[in-house]
């Protein structure tokens, strides 16, 4: 085994953990869980944080337990919360976690000999509770005043907080009792802000079992400038394809700034301390080259969703922003192009008309709008400031039925940085 907490502190994941946690883990191969919120259908990068401390725990000897809250998702954690969330149907979250799962099966491994990952839902042992017996058997050990004193309702008692949110951290706690007395977990995980729900565990075990168990938690993720980690222009960066393209996910870790590429590369990469550590020196010594960037990039895109995906993403990344032929841009399927110019201005004008042949000047003002005068596109044209499908045009060019890409789109490109994407329907 490897020292967990050892390898958490140089990967800077370690923020708290109850006394005797590390003595602990040195002196046995502990089973330890973190519990995940089904409220959607797909992780987004925001839980990786969380899904890379269960693999790293398993990648030091210890046995990882994921626990999907199909009961909990239908109550809500008010942790931090500034209001009351929505509850999902039981067909919704059983939607969320059969896909939640896929995704955490690309990280932790279910299959090793001897400390192979498990999945449970706290669904299995709340279904068949009753209200008055959960009262009256769990709810008893705990006294409002303790619950009271929790942060996380603490921040709450002003805008308020239903009795529904206030109980989320008893029945989290009884989660942690449950797998303590019945699977031999001792040791949960989880964010800071989960400190208060995980100790109420803690302190369940000890009242209604007259046990010992542990707790630790990672920080929070903020970026250097104060933003939220996980977020992108257009919302959250999501594990699940359909929500985030490929292209966009690599583009996300590629554009991590400097100020948090190597804390970020120590929490989402397997790689080990040397290598990091050389990549660091390596990035440093010439930063316009994005070294760790790219790194961290490509392990984490390629793991998310596929070699060929990666590979995909690279392509479309360096033929939009390096100097890409129209042959490599046309290699490129039309959902990756789409998925390239998510954001660019679009312009739709008729197929007939571009079978018919349109002159390059009357193609960017009169049919499509990108210029808004012909004296401004001729102009623009002949400074030799413009391209059609990565390559530069003339005022002699005519757009035709060669210039489609896919059959169905072209790129225009006015001077470095302005894309525009005409759609031929």
């Amino acid at each position: 085994m490897t020292n967990f907490i050892e390898e958490l502190r140089w990967r800077r994941m370690l923020h708290d953990a109850m006394p005797g946690t590390e003595e602990l883990l040195n002196s046995e191969m502990v089973r330890g869980y973190i519990g995940f919120d089904p409220t959607a259908d797909s992780l987004g990068v925001g839980n990786l944080v969380q899904v890379m401390t269960l693999t790293h725990f398993q990648r030091c000897g210890h046995q990882p337990v994921a626990l999907v809250g199909g009961a909990t998702g239908m109550v809500g954690d008010p942790s931090f919360k500034a209001a009351e969330r929505n509850l999902l149907d039981r067909d919704q979250l059983q939607h969320n976690l059969e896909s939640q799962k896929k995704q955490l099966e690309k990280f932790l491994d279910f299959d090793r000999k001897d400390n192979p990952a498990v999945m449970v839902n706290n669904y299995d042992w709340f279904k068949d509770w009753t209200f008055l017996d959960f009262i009256r058997d769990v709810g008893k050990h705990i006294t409002v005043n303790y619950m009271l004193a929790k942060d996380s309702v603490k921040s709450r008692m002003e805008t308020g907080i239903s009795f529904t949110e206030f109980s989320y951290q008893l029945i989290q706690g009884y989660d942690f009792f449950h797998l303590w007395k019945n699977e031999g977990l001792k040791l949960q995980m989880g964010g800071s802000d989960q400190w208060g729900n995980i100790t109420t565990g803690t302190e369940l075990i000890r009242r209604m079992g007259g046990g010992e168990a542990f707790a630790l938690t990672t920080p929070l993720i903020k970026k250097a400038d104060g933003t939220k980690f996980g977020k992108s222009e257009g919302g959250n960066i999501w594990l699940d394809p359909e929500r985030t393209s490929p292209y966009a996910f690599y583009q996300f870790w590629l554009n991590s700034a400097d100020a948090d590429v190597s804390n970020y590369i120590r929490i989402f990469s397997t790689k080990g301390r040397e290598e990091i550590e050389a990549l660091e020196a390596k990035h440093n010594e010439a930063p316009h080259m994005r070294t760790l960037q790219k790194a961290l990039a490509e392990e984490v895109t390629e793991r998310v969703h596929s070699k060929a995906d990666l590979e995909n993403a690279i392509r479309a990344s360096e033929i939009l922003f390096g100097k890409a032929t129209e042959d490599e841009l046309k290699s490129l399927d039309h959902k990756t192009l789409m998925q390239v110019f998510e954001g660019v201005p679009q312009h739709v004008i008729s197929k007939s008309a571009v079978e018919a042949g349109i002159d390059i000047v009357d193609f960017l003002a009169d049919m499509t709008g990108i210029f808004p005068s012909r004296g401004e596109a001729r102009k623009m044209v002949q400074a030799n400031g413009l391209s059609v499908n990565k390559s530069k045009v003339d005022v002699e060019k005519s757009i035709t039925a060669s210039d489609l890409l896919n059959n169905s789109l072209i790129l225009v490109q006015k001077g470095k940085k302005n894309y525009f994407l005409v759609v031929v329907e």
